[in-house]
Protein backbone atom coordinates (compact mmCIF):
# COMPACT_ATOMS: atom_id res chain seq x y z
CA UNK A 1 0.00 0.00 0.00
CA UNK A 2 1.78 3.21 -1.43
CA UNK A 3 1.98 6.09 1.64
CA UNK A 4 2.14 9.40 0.02
CA UNK A 5 4.74 11.50 1.05
CA UNK A 6 5.42 15.71 1.54
CA UNK A 7 8.47 17.90 1.01
CA UNK A 8 9.34 19.76 4.19
CA UNK A 9 8.57 23.62 2.89
CA UNK A 10 4.76 21.82 1.57
CA UNK A 11 3.98 20.82 5.02
CA UNK A 12 5.18 24.04 6.36
CA UNK A 13 2.61 25.74 4.40
CA UNK A 14 -0.07 23.66 5.82
CA UNK A 15 1.24 23.65 9.50
CA UNK A 16 0.74 27.46 8.81
CA UNK A 17 -2.72 26.92 7.27
CA UNK A 18 -3.76 24.40 10.41
CA UNK A 19 -4.54 21.47 7.61
CA UNK A 20 -2.46 19.37 9.52
CA UNK A 21 -1.63 17.03 12.34
CA UNK A 22 1.99 16.13 12.91
CA UNK A 23 2.81 13.56 15.02
CA UNK A 24 6.73 12.77 15.86
CA UNK A 25 7.36 8.74 16.57
CA UNK A 26 11.11 9.23 17.51
CA UNK A 27 12.38 8.56 20.95
CA UNK A 28 12.09 10.83 23.94
CA UNK A 29 15.98 11.82 23.75
CA UNK A 30 15.65 12.72 20.32
CA UNK A 31 12.86 15.49 20.80
CA UNK A 32 15.50 16.74 23.46
CA UNK A 33 17.70 17.33 20.83
CA UNK A 34 15.34 18.87 18.50
CA UNK A 35 11.85 19.25 17.60
CA UNK A 36 9.17 20.97 15.50
CA UNK A 37 6.99 22.94 17.46
CA UNK A 38 3.65 22.06 17.78
CA UNK A 39 4.04 18.05 17.01
CA UNK A 40 2.36 15.64 19.25
CA UNK A 41 4.51 12.97 20.57
CA UNK A 42 3.85 9.20 20.06
CA UNK A 43 7.09 7.40 19.78
CA UNK A 44 6.63 4.28 17.32
CA UNK A 45 6.89 2.12 20.04
CA UNK A 46 3.67 2.76 20.93
CA UNK A 47 1.57 3.33 18.09
CA UNK A 48 -0.65 0.31 17.42
CA UNK A 49 -2.10 0.75 21.31
CA UNK A 50 -2.84 4.42 20.60
CA UNK A 51 -4.03 4.46 16.98
CA UNK A 52 -7.16 6.01 18.63
CA UNK A 53 -5.60 9.07 20.06
CA UNK A 54 -5.21 10.14 15.98
CA UNK A 55 -7.98 12.33 13.73
CA UNK A 56 -9.54 10.37 11.24
CA UNK A 57 -10.87 13.58 9.60
CA UNK A 58 -7.34 15.04 8.37
CA UNK A 59 -4.24 14.16 7.19
CA UNK A 60 -1.78 13.18 9.50
CA UNK A 61 1.99 14.24 8.92
CA UNK A 62 4.32 11.70 10.55
CA UNK A 63 7.86 12.56 11.16
CA UNK A 64 11.14 10.96 12.53
CA UNK A 65 14.77 11.61 12.23
CA UNK A 66 15.17 10.75 8.08
CA UNK A 67 11.69 9.36 7.50
CA UNK A 68 12.31 5.52 7.79
CA UNK A 69 10.50 4.97 10.60
CA UNK A 70 7.83 7.74 9.75
CA UNK A 71 6.89 5.50 6.72
CA UNK A 72 6.70 2.57 9.09
CA UNK A 73 4.07 4.57 10.94
CA UNK A 74 2.00 5.46 7.80
CA UNK A 75 1.64 2.16 7.29
CA UNK A 76 0.53 1.19 10.88
CA UNK A 77 -1.47 4.50 10.70
CA UNK A 78 -3.37 3.73 6.77
CA UNK A 79 -4.31 0.21 7.90
CA UNK A 80 -6.32 2.11 10.85
CA UNK A 81 -8.15 4.04 8.68
CA UNK A 82 -5.99 7.59 9.62
CA UNK A 83 -4.72 9.74 6.43
CA UNK A 84 -1.53 9.00 6.79
CA UNK A 85 0.98 11.31 5.14
CA UNK A 86 5.20 10.78 5.80
CA UNK A 87 7.63 13.67 5.68
CA UNK A 88 10.22 13.33 3.27
CA UNK A 89 13.49 13.57 5.07
CA UNK A 90 12.07 13.88 8.40
CA UNK A 91 13.48 16.73 10.68
CA UNK A 92 16.53 16.46 9.22
CA UNK A 93 15.40 17.90 6.34
CA UNK A 94 13.17 20.24 7.87
CA UNK A 95 16.41 21.59 9.34
CA UNK A 96 17.93 22.24 6.40
CA UNK A 97 14.93 23.44 3.95
CA UNK A 98 12.87 24.89 6.67
CA UNK A 99 14.29 25.80 10.07
CA UNK A 100 17.87 25.73 10.63
CA UNK A 101 17.70 26.81 14.10
CA UNK A 102 16.23 23.09 14.71
CA UNK A 103 19.54 21.18 15.38
CA UNK A 104 20.65 18.54 13.32
CA UNK A 105 22.20 15.23 14.78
Amino acid sequence: MPVPSIEPKALHARLLAGEVELVDVREEWELELAQIAGARHLPLGELVERLDELPRERDVVFICHAGVRSMHACHIAKSAGIRAINLRGGIEAWSTEVDPRVPRY
